[in-house]
């Protein structure tokens, strides 16, 4: 004979960041709780995040830091659980942490302290920590959900699903979040890598020849010339730095702007943002008096560029003419220089999924389903996604705050 059901309160779907936090919490409140996953080791995003510093959270975080069909949808949770609160919740276990650029907070030494924090949060609320729980089956009664998986039945009248996304597959991603939701007709925005670096092809294939370039750039996306203008989804532009790679394009400012473009969109690049709008890149040229050739014109780039790009700059982009309109036309070319990617470096690169379950079928306040009492949705699933610097995890840990109070 088969063993019943173990019983719970609650069942948690995935032990990642999200998912975790969650289990922690609604033990914290008092709830029986198991949280399976069908990896071996719990939190492996975690451990890679930050380049093995776990870059956890960003003391600037707000609402425009996302990107969502529904824009204000993270607002609640965002406001509900917050960096500092997080912040407490780390200093409690004394692990030490510093601020980089742009607000971004770092573990001194190892991720593995904020992944040892959750465990033991976890453990302290007696979760049940299921691995290896592969093959999982989710069915619905009146009475709650049923979960089958190769580790086991279990059974309770609340469902979390926080088992993420589609990126970094080799770490074990994939499309359960989605199946679920679509299962119990949870509508999808469809997810795509973000995050991402970029593919350059056909003649900006050249590009690549410069592998290993990094300069501080001002990257965004912006709708070719008649394309139809998606008002949902405004375009920041993020002053960082570029990288040249043996496909295309990465570094900061292109993972950061990769979120929002889409497949026939040009990506623009101001060459030189450390100059205020007034100054010039090819000032030296438009001197009356200035020698205008393409010696002149290659040291111009090379006082604001690293030599090999400005090299390359001037073989391609010199000015039709020494006249001061060409040379305006070359510096406005500079301040806005087009690429035209011909896709990204998928899910395999892409730092996390944006897309995902539509914020229109669950409450912001407490992340449930609207159509389906006792279900509930968190993290990467949902159709919210962070930029870069942390804010990524930030809506892990706020949206399974908010999760956690409902249950």
């Amino acid at each position: 004979m088969p063993s019943p059901p173990r019983a719970y309160d609650v069942l948690v779907l995935g032990a990642g960041a999200a998912g975790l936090m969650c289990a922690a919490a609604a033990a914290g409140r008092g709830r029986r709780v198991a949280l399976l996953d069908h990896n071996t080791q719990p939190g492996r995003k975690i451990l890679i995040a930050g380049g093995g510093r776990c870059n956890f959270t960003n003391i600037h975080c707000a609402p425009d830091r996302f990107l969502s069909a529904n824009p204000h949808f993270a607002k609640s949770a965002l406001a509900l659980y917050t960096p500092q609160h997080f912040l407490e919740l780390v200093n409690r276990y004394r692990i030490p942490w510093h601020e980089k650029t742009l607000g971004q907070l770092f573990c001194d030494h190892s991720s593995r302290a904020i992944l040892d924090m959750l465990l033991s949060e976890c453990e302290r609320g007696r979760v049940d920590l299921i691995l290896n729980a592969r093959n999982i089956q989710v069915n619905r009664s009146s009475v709650g959900f049923h979960v089958t998986s190769l580790a086991g039945e279990f059974k309770a009248e609340a469902l979390v699903i926080a088992s993420g996304g589609l990126s970094i597959p080799k770490l074990g991603a994939t499309g359960l979040a989605y199946d679920l939701a679509r299962q119990y007709d949870l509508r999808i925005v469809e997810p795509r890598p973000a995050l991402v670096p970029l593919v350059l092809g056909g003649d900006e294939a050249r590009w690549t020849e410069l592998t290993g370039v990094s300069t501080e750039v001002i990257a965004w996306t912006g709708s070719s010339p008649g394309a139809p203008q998606d008002r949902r989804r405004p375009a920041p532009r993020f002053r960082e730095k570029m990288l040249f790679t043996h496909r295309g394009l990465s570094g900061p400012a292109i993972l950061q702007a990769s979120s929002y473009w889409r497949p026939g969109e040009p990506l623009h690049v101001d060459f030189a943002p450390g100059l205020s709008s007034n100054a010039k890149v090819l000032q030296p040229l438009l001197d009356p008096r200035a020698r205008r050739d393409d010696t002149a014109f290659t040291q111009s780039l090379r006082a604001v560029l690293p030599q090999r790009l400005a090299h390359h700059l001037a073989e391609i982009a010199a000015p039709d003419g020494w006249s001061n309109p060409a040379l305006e036309a070359a510096e406005r070319t500079l301040r806005g220089w087009q690429f035209h990617p011909v896709g990204t470096e998928g899910f395999e690169k892409a730092e996390v999924t944006a897309g995902g379950v539509n914020t229109d079928d669950l409450n912001a306040r407490t992340m449930e389903a609207r159509s389906v009492p006792g279900l509930f949705v968190i993290g990467e699933a949902v159709d919210v996604t962070g930029h870069l610097g942390g804010f990524n995890f930030q809506w892990a840990w706020a949206s399974a705050i908010a999760a956690a109070n409902a249950l």
